[in-house]
């Protein structure tokens, strides 16, 4: 540890010699002064660390002190230390932005606490969040190699997005590293467990809830008559940008239940997002409601009919409520329906899409400037918190609080950062996805997708009798031979969706009453 140089501003310091020997003793540096005026003085002059500063002395008050010390270098921390316990005073003080608040007497363990809490804070975490991990580094292998279960897969994807998280926080590249290579091998089991098990699945009533039964098992069950609910599926979110989303929302409303849910595939929007509103599978979507289904080679919108899917699948469940249903695809869109809030209070239920991370996504792909603010994950979650944080979403979510509406958000599949490209041979009618592919006589590498040359099996329809669908493993993308490296260059480091990887497939869904 550094020697920490401390300037201790009290009128009565010789009186504290002892607590100057104890710091001392620890090593750290004192320096004193024992008005105000002599502080301002010595800041001005000399670099430190931190100060500890009685509020009551003559001339300059502790608190008059304190203005000007923060006028000089506002990210000095300062700790108040007082005999005073007037309210009005703590209020000062925290309003200063000090660092810390003690009351008189102390004694020297107190300060010291309160000095490695200021100083030492960041290296404690550090060394607490590493060695923890570390610890939990082997758990988590171990859960590898025996997981068989897509509940299991749940938990250890949650696992994993809590250190990444957690590790993120103290900025261990080292540590970072170690677990990037452990989400990699988890992604590379979590495919070989969807290849093996996906049709089983998705055909088991008791498996997992999938996109088409989210509706009826996990949202329909919290609607009623008597209160207003706002749905909102914020298109493309994973469940690490949920993560960090979550805590802004906690001072307006409290979370009653979070659940997860698995995507169908292919992870896109025009299946899966299609599939929650209408709670129903592709295949079904297309057979009873041809005019409404596009498959990926139809031309028109293929997310046009949400409305109406969701309108039809409330009278299937015999839900007798007042609803509507919003798209939000751009700023103007977000910011009428917010100042229009009061049109939807009377609903039992209002539903809304919004696009602007998928919009992000797509974004990172064809913008440079999107590629340079978005390099990485971490800079993906901190655009997404951003957008949250200034949107009218958030004023949004505010108005139906205050409105005593409940709050359910989704989504309707992740993304993920494409890394390695995987060749790839079609007809003209090949889907455009870079993450899965359908279509006739379709030339792959095995070993980087799951096969499906029977798209019926999985309850997908076929654009054609012999149309297979391939879905990309881990990180891959798929590109042609023609072109490669330019295709390779262009699409390297983008966020795709589509395939197969827990970011994808493993989607949170959260339930929240106003407080």
């Amino acid at each position: 540890m550094k020697n920490i140089h401390i300037l201790w501003v009290d009128d009565e310091i010789d009186l504290l010699k002892p607590h100057i020997l104890f710091l001392e003793s620890k090593n750290y540096q004192i320096s004193k002064a024992t008005n105000g005026a002599d502080a301002i003085d010595f800041i001005k002059e000399e670099n430190y660390d931190i100060v500890l500063l009685d509020e009551n002395m003559p001339g300059l008050t502790g608190l008059e002190t304190l203005m000007e010390i923060k006028n000089i270098k506002s990210g000095l921390p300062v700790i108040m230390i007082t005999k005073s316990e007037e309210e009005y005073v703590m209020e000062d003080a925290i309003g200063s932005k000090i660092s810390d608040y003690l009351i008189k007497p102390v004694n020297p363990k107190q300060i010291l606490l309160s000095l490695k809490k200021n100083l030492d804070h960041s290296r404690l975490i550090t060394q607490k969040t590493t060695f923890n991990y570390q610890q939990e580094f082997q758990k988590i292998t171990m859960d590898l190699a025996m997981i068989n279960s897509y509940q299991a897969w749940v938990e250890v994807y949650h696992k994993l997005t809590h250190w990444e998280l957690e590790l993120e926080n103290i900025e261990d590249v080292g540590m970072l590293g170690i677990l990037e290579s452990q989400k990699q091998e988890a992604n590379s089991l979590f495919f070989k467990f969807i290849r093996k098990n996906y049709q089983e699945l998705i055909n088991n009533p008791d498996g997992p809830v999938f996109s088409h039964s989210l509706f009826k098992h996990q949202i329909a069950p919290e609607l009623n008559q008597e209160t207003g609910t706002l749905l909102i599926v914020i298109d493309n979110l994973r469940y690490d940008q949920w993560k960090i989303i979550e805590p802004h929302i906690a001072p307006f409303y409290k979370k009653t239940k979070e659940t997860s849910y698995y995507s169908i595939l292919p992870t896109a929007t025009q299946y899966a997002r299609n599939a929650i509103f209408s709670g129903l599978t592709p295949l079904d979507m297309e057979k009873k409601y041809p005019n409404y289904w596009k498959n990926d080679n139809d031309e028109g919108g293929k997310n046009l009919y949400e409305k109406e899917f969701l309108t039809a699948q409330m009278q299937r469940l015999q839900l007798d409520l007042k609803h509507d249903y919003y798209k939000i695809t751009t700023a103007k869109s977000a910011k009428e329906f917010d100042t229009n809030f009061n049109s939807i209070k009377e609903n039992n239920l209002t539903a809304v899409v919004y696009n602007f991370v998928d919009m992000l996504s797509h974004s990172k792909t064809e913008m440079n400037i999107i590629k340079e603010l978005a390099g990485d994950d971490k800079a993906y979650r901190s655009l997404t918190l951003s957008w949250f944080k200034n949107s009218p979403i958030f004023s949004t979510l505010q108005k139906a609080q205050k409105a005593g509406m409940k709050l359910i958000i989704t989504t309707d599949h992740g993304t993920i950062n494409t890394k390695k490209p995987s060749k790839v041979i079609g007809f003209k009618d090949i889907s455009e996805n870079l993450r899965y592919k359908t279509g006739k006589s379709l030339t792959y590498e095995e070993k980087d997708v799951y096969v499906v040359k029977n798209p019926k099996e999985i309850f997908l329809p076929s654009q054609n009798i012999n149309s297979s669908f391939i879905f990309a493993k881990e990180d891959l993308f798929f590109a042609y031979p023609n072109n490669f490296n330019h295709y390779v260059n262009y699409f390297k480091n983008t966020y795709q969706h589509g395939g197969i990887s827990l970011e994808e497939m493993i989607l949170p869904c959260a339930f929240f009453d106003p407080k």
